[in-house]
């Protein structure tokens, strides 16, 4: 049974309202950039041996051909991939679908076995790729995967991992495959030539990069929906507020919603002659305050805690209560 709730809704309402199970809504344009990553069903292994990771790649190369993905950086780990991946035509959605299922289907033949080999719906982190750091970040995140696990010991070089692109950046042009970018995070590192010189430099930063980091840097692509600074992540929210349906869910659309509520706190507040600092002097039942709260419940997703929270009217429970009591004050329409 589907159970929980997101954006403050019932899944279960939404379920039988919509006929829909809600669904993560995914932010699609040219040139987006995305940190994919997928684990296996239960956590299990998603490869079992070298011909299976083979496979996988094999099947990444089809799957750039047929959709011009352009891939900045691989790696694969037993039970789980990452991939950074930009799409010059919009279609991360329509490119997974055919990659993952065919993949899934490949090593299900191969292994004589039935069912899902992914567990649930892919991570797709969308990046911000204006040269600022964050592909160069996230690249490098992906690289020191197998030091992370273990995978390498501590006195064998990074590039020893065979399933990572990470080798690939290290090798002459001509021996990469042709759907490997490396010229972008090149130049986020400060590198400006794919050249000998320029491989060994990056070689010399990454070694250093896992020593140096502790993990705490990469917070944000573990548990966050976009990388990126505040312009980009308001081009973003602008773009989730446009597209967003009643089936979707997620922490991008959450956020959204958040950002609309505040917008329209700081109209109301301007609007009034007050300033923000007047909603935590006013009483909690202020009935000014109760007529704000009425509208972001009908005008936003947000949640009552999150609206009690930032026009200061105590507890969850207690502004429900106000809400109730206002609805029922409303004057009845004539007949």
């Amino acid at each position: 049974m589907v159970k929980g709730s997101v954006n403050g809704i019932d899944i279960l309402r939404l379920v039988v309202e919509t006929g829909e199970v809600p669904r993560k809504l995914r932010v699609e344009y040219p040139g987006a950039i995305y940190h994919v990553m997928n684990r296996g069903d239960r956590r299990e292994p998603i490869f079992r041996d070298a011909r299976d990771r083979r496979r996988f790649i094999d099947t990444l190369e089809e799957t750039c051909a047929k959709t011009g993905w352009q891939v900045h950086a691989l790696c694969l780990m037993p039970n789980h991939f990452h991939l950074v991946v930009e799409t010059p035509q919009g279609n991360l959605v329509a490119g997974m679908k055919w990659f993952l299922g065919t993949y899934t289907a490949r090593f299900n033949r191969r292994h004589r076995v039935f069912g899902h080999l992914f567990g649930g719906r892919y991570k797709a982190l969308l990046v911000d790729g204006s040269g600022n750091g964050y592909l160069r970040t996230v690249c490098e995140y992906v690289h020191l995967n197998p030091h992370r696990a273990r995978l390498v010991g501590p006195k064998t070089p990074l590039s020893d991992y065979p399933w990572s692109s990470y080798a690939w950046y290290l090798a002459a042009p001509r021996k990469r495959p042709s759907w490997l970018r490396v010229d972008r995070v090149l130049g986020e590192c400060g590198i400006p030539r794919d050249s000998v010189a320029g491989r060994r430099e990056y070689e010399r930063q990454m070694e250093r990069r896992r020593w140096e980091a502790d993990g705490q840097e990469y917070g944000g692509i573990r548990r966050g929906w976009c990388l990126g600074d505040a312009a980009f992540r308001r081009e973003l929210l602008a773009a989730v507020a446009e597209r967003a349906g009643a089936h979707h869910y997620g922490e991008e659309l959450r956020e959204s919603a958040e950002a609309k509520a505040q917008r329209l706190i700081t109209q109301a507040v301007r609007q009034a002659g007050w300033r923000a600092a007047d909603l935590s002097r006013r009483r909690k039942g202020d009935p000014w305050k109760v007529k704000l709260a009425q509208r972001l419940r009908r005008e936003t997703t947000v949640t009552v805690e999150w609206i009690a929270r930032q026009l200061h009217m105590g507890t969850r429970g207690h502004l429900t209560h106000l809400l109730y009591w206002a609805g029922r004050s409303k004057p009845k329409a004539r007949r």
